[in-house]
Order: C-alpha cells, then structure tokens, then sequence
C-alpha cells in the first residue's frame, strides 16, 4: 500500500478551513499575471498551485490580468498566457481582468478619501521617496497630506477628467510614515497616467498601483485564498488594511517560496532584455524559461507538472537544480517518445559484398518502454548507408566496441558488419567506409553464431531525409548568472545552441508532426520544430539521453 503524499502548508491552511466551513466551505483561487510579457517556469509552478488547490477540493479558479500599466501591456501577451494555461492542462472559470473594475476601484477610492484615510499629493517621485524617510528613520508628512476631504475629493476628480499631466500628482493612502514596515508609509494608490490601455482604450489616465487594485480585485471576486510568493509578505498588512477600511470581502493573502531554477535568469526584464538584444529567437526561443519556450523545445505539460509537484510548496526560498526538470522530462518521454534512427554526424559507409540496386526492409519497434508493445514500423536497407562518424576508429581504442577495420559490430535490427577500409580526401579526413555484411547475421533470424559487443544506428543513403538539428544545451555557463560580477549577460553560454545542418534521418520522419517528441537512438529527446517546411525540415533537441552537463 503506497504511503499517503504529506500535505504542504497551503492545503493544511485550506483543509482547516474547509473544516471550520469558512466562506462556506468553498475554495476559490486566482492566478492573476501581468500582461507585460510571456510566462516562465516560475509562473508554471504558481498555476499549478491555484489551479491544482482548487481541483482538490472541489473549488474554481478565476484567471485574472492585472492589466493596470498600460505602457508595458499588450494583447499578444495576454494571449499567450491563456495559450499557455491551457497547454499546461488547466482551465479557468472565469476570464477576469483588473480593468473590468476600474470604476468599481475608483469608486472605493472615493470611498476611502471621504474616511480621510487617502489624499492627493503634488509632490514629485523624488520628494515622496525622501520623505518616506529610510528603514532606520521615519517618514515625514507634507503641507498636502493635511488637505481637506472636499478638496482631495475634487482634485482626484479632476486628475480622472485629464486635467493634469503626467506626474503631476498621485493618490496616496494615509496610514503610517513611521511604520518599520515602509509599504505602510502612505503608498501610493493612483498615478496619472495618459497611454491608450489595450481594454478601455483612452477612456482613463489614471491607474491604480498594484497594491490598491490587488487585494480590492480579490475582493470583489470573493477569492477565498489568494496566493502569491514570499516578496510580497511585506506587502500583506496594507492588503488586510485596505480591505478592512473598505469594509469588503476578507480575501486572505498566502504566500510560498518562488522558483529559483540554476543556469537561467527568471526576471521578465531580463528576459525581455535577452529578446530584445538578440541574444535569443524571441520569447519561445527553446533555451529560456518560458512555458512558450520548454514547449517549442519539446517539454511536455506532464512533465512540468511533474517537476512542479516533486519541488513542493515551502515558505523558504531555495535555488533548484535544473537537473530535476530535465529528469522529469526524461521520464515522460521514455515512457511516451517513438524511436527513430537519425545520423547527426554523418559519413558514408558501402557494404561492398551487398547486391548493388538491392532494397531490403527492416522492421523496428515504437517505443519498447510501452508495456504490451506500440506498433512498429519499417525502414529500407540499401548497399550505402549513413553512420556516425564517431562509431567509426580506423584504429580502435582499447574498449571501443564500435566499428574498426577489422572488427565486427551490428547495425540496429539489420546485419553485422565487419570494417575492410576507408577512403581519404587530399587532407587525410575519411570519407568513405567499406565493410561486409554476413548475410545470416540478420536481426532476428540470425544463424551466424557470431556474437558481437557494438550495435550502432544507421540510416539508408537512398531513401534517408536530410534535417537540421539543433541541439540546445543551457543558456549561461554559470549557476546564478544574476547574482555574479558584472551583467549578467556576460555569462551567456556561447555553446549553448549548435546548429548541424545536414543530418540524416529516418524516411518515416519526413511525416512527423510539430511538437510530437522522437527519441534520436542514441542522441537524445528531439521534437520538430514550428519553423519546418515540406523541404526543410528542423529538429530541436529536448534533452539528453542522459545528463551530460558538467559544472564548468
């Protein structure tokens, strides 16, 4: 009998709940992005959280964009986070969005102006951070802060009418200057600002901050547990003080340990700063952290949520070994991936005592890992071949149990061969191999009585297809590029893409289908990539067979 999984803080607190019938028992989360950009791994583990929470105990969960900067949001973005929530297997009850309360937010402001408890401020950014004092000394207030109700109420007013430029005053809440905790030092709730927003259009040019729209958002949705990560711990008096003031909904913030995941950075700007500088093919570029990327490269969503579930949920924030995600993705992909022989590094090789014009078939299994079998299918055996260049030694190494001249080695499910020579170019570089068959050596019926060490993949020069492989490795050669010396960009992997242009594979491939994962015998996990055409097709490498990474 399997030992029941322990439950982590979050489900405890939910449990607790649900048994005390808070909110009447019912469990209701949000996942709530920033259409400012494209979701990463971080991200993955967040929805993972809410919407597996809310599957657990019967509940729902709201997808909501806190689309409240127009400057830095866009539509594209806003698809491809519903793009990629789906993908990853989760659906939301509802598709919600800061914007859709824009008047009901305003309204509370109002609100929380006729308590006294928020005023309009004409002071500067600069002067509003001095006067917020520091973390050792308290803030001082200003002539503005002391504004009467009817007048603040009338400037917020006009501020929402567009009678004033940009920076020229915001809306701040009035609580604590000498608060330790500086967020409570009169935040900021509104700054003016005049950009076209992708939802409302021109129709406002004054914007909440996040604090304010957040915890108010909850609210008006009822959300029963709001869950976010550790930097916003700070952040959780003036979320309770807002909703207490307002008297609304009590949503309560939870929070939990982000992803730190080694050799790659998971900050939206420094991953836009990748995009824009060049140094990677857009945000799905297969080597970033992105949901868009991991699936362009081949990651599948079981094994996200694999890699998801096996790191937990923990209050302390620890740094990830990058290592687990490619395990997680071995194991589903061994269990799920066809096997297809692909030459990446090809050299001819002539089976000189094979019949000239003679095409025999030969049958191979799907994936052998699949109890009770997948199917099969056939590939052509022809007179030349493609093999590795690699599985050739004119001279073996001791223990090397490829081919050599002289030695005996079988080709995957067809016969055995023996090396008898090469051919050389002009510089000494071998260009051709000669060899023999023992024809009944054939796999499967082999009568021969000949026992060989090596097996080694191949592909048929007649009826192979030619494919570009890319073959993606980690982007930065360092473990924690953000926390070393300098930009981090000067730690980006100069290896960490290398293109081969002509390989050799299976004619089989020539039907594959983007995004459906392949084992390459051999050489690893490999899925067509979005940019293959009927005459060129291109494949990315997912993963390794094994982990072959060494710490630099």
């Amino acid at each position: 009998m399997s030992e029941e999984k322990s439950l982590n803080f979050i489900e405890e607190i939910v449990e607790g709940d649900i048994a005390e019938g808070k909110h009447g028992g019912r469990v209701l989360t949000r996942f709530p992005p920033e259409p400012n950009g494209y979701l990463h791994i971080g991200h993955a583990k967040s929805i993972c959280l809410n919407f597996g929470l809310a599957q657990r105990y019967g509940g729902k969960t709201n997808l909501r964009f806190d689309d409240t900067n127009p400057v830095k949001e866009d539509v594209e973005y806003v698809d491809s986070i519903k793009e990629d929530v789906k993908w990853l297997g989760f659906d939301w009850a509802e598709e919600l969005y800061a914007s859709d309360y824009f008047d009901k937010l305003y309204d509370l402001a109002v609100e929380l102006i006729k308590q006294g408890l928020a005023y309009v401020d004409d002071s500067s950014a600069e002067e509003i951070a001095v006067q917020k004092g520091t973390p050792t000394e308290p803030g001082v207030g200003n002539e503005y802060r002391n504004r009467s109700v009817e007048e603040n109420l009338q400037l917020f007013a006009d501020m929402k009418a567009g009678k004033y430029p940009d920076g020229a005053k915001v809306l701040r809440a009035k609580l604590d200057l000498a608060s330790p905790n500086m967020h409570l030092r009169d935040p900021l709730m509104y700054r003016i600002k005049h950009a076209h927003h992708h939802r409302t259009g021109d129709a406002w040019c004054i914007y909440p901050m996040y604090d304010f729209a957040h915890g108010q958002s909850d609210a008006i949705e009822e959300i029963t547990h709001s869950i976010c990560t550790v930097e916003f711990i700070p952040h959780r008096p003036l979320y309770e003080w807002f909703i207490e003031k307002l008297n609304l909904f009590p949503s309560k913030q939870y929070e939990f340990a982000r992803l730190n995941l080694n050799y790659t950075v998971m900050s939206k700007r420094k991953l836009l700063q990748l995009v824009t500088d060049g140094h990677v093919d857009g945000w799905d570029d297969p080597r970033m952290p992105t949901i868009s990327g991991l699936r362009r490269r081949g990651y599948t969503p079981a094994s996200i949520r694999e890699f998801c579930e096996r790191i937990g949920v923990a209050k302390r924030e620890n740094m990830i070994d990058v290592g687990l995600l490619e395990f997680c993705i071995r194991e589903d992909l061994n269990k799920t991936a066809w096997r297809r022989m692909a030459v990446l590094d090809p050299v001819k090789l002539v089976i000189t005592n094979y019949e000239e014009g003679k095409t025999d078939a030969f049958q191979g299994e799907n994936n052998p890992e699949v109890e009770g079998g997948d199917g099969s299918r056939e590939f052509p055996f022809g007179r030349e071949i493609w093999i590795e260049r690699e599985d050739f030694m004119e001279v073996p190494a001791k223990k090397y149990f490829r081919l050599s001249i002289g030695g005996m080695v079988r080709l995957k499910n067809a016969y055995i061969i023996k090396g008898e020579s090469v051919v050389k170019d002009a510089d000494g570089n071998i260009t051709e191999i000669h060899c023999t068959y023992i024809p009944e050596s054939k796999s499967g019926n082999d009568t021969s009585g000949i026992n060989v060490k090596g097996t080694i993949h191949w592909v048929s020069v007649e009826h192979g297809k030619t494919a570009e492989v890319r073959l993606y490795d980690r982007l930065f050669q360092v473990e924690d590029p953000s926390n070393e010396d300098g930009d981090f960009k000067d730690y980006i992997n100069p290896n960490s893409l290398q293109v081969l242009t002509t390989a050799y594979i299976e004619p089989d491939l020539a039907n594959a289908k983007i995004g459906t994962p392949v084992q390459f015998m051999r050489k690893g996990y490999f899925t067509l990539d979005k940019n293959s055409t009927a005459d060129k097709l291109v494949f990315n490498r997912t993963v390794t067979l094994k982990d072959g990474w060494v710490k630099k």
